[in-house]
């Protein structure tokens, strides 16, 4: 098992980026794939039609997500924690993604930095 931070710079203001990340109707606008989300502690959540699966774990509103992501045959609890800091160029976002199987590491890694966050910074680039 591996983890990875990284932060990451969105050119909005924190708010708008947690509803971004919070909103399913916002999620859908910005992956283009179904979302299921709810900022309902311990609600299960789906992204990218079904793609990314887990469990909400905690919200702090316009600072902090806290979430289990599944895995097949995992041992120990795969946690993504999304902390939101004001930022002059809009939101510096600090990932912190723990426990990711070591044959699904490359490919995540790449998942943040090429769809996720990529995704997220085109959203509010246009």
């Amino acid at each position: 098992m591996k983890n990875y931070k990284k932060y990451y710079t969105i050119p909005a203001p924190p708010q708008e980026v947690y509803l971004a990340l919070t909103n399913p109707l916002s999620i859908k606008l910005w992956t283009g794939g179904e979302a299921e989300m709810s900022t309902v502690v311990d609600s299960e959540f789906s992204l990218w039609d079904g793609d990314i699966l887990g469990k909400n774990l905690e919200f702090v509103e316009n600072k902090k997500i806290v979430q289990q992501w599944y895995f097949d045959g995992q041992n120990e609890p795969s946690i993504v924690t999304i902390k939101l800091h004001e930022h002059q160029k809009g939101t510096s976002v600090e990932l912190l993604h723990t426990n990711i199987p070591d044959d699904n590491f490359d490919e995540f890694v790449d998942g943040w930095d090429s769809s996720y966050f990529a995704e997220l910074v085109e959203f509010f680039d246009e």
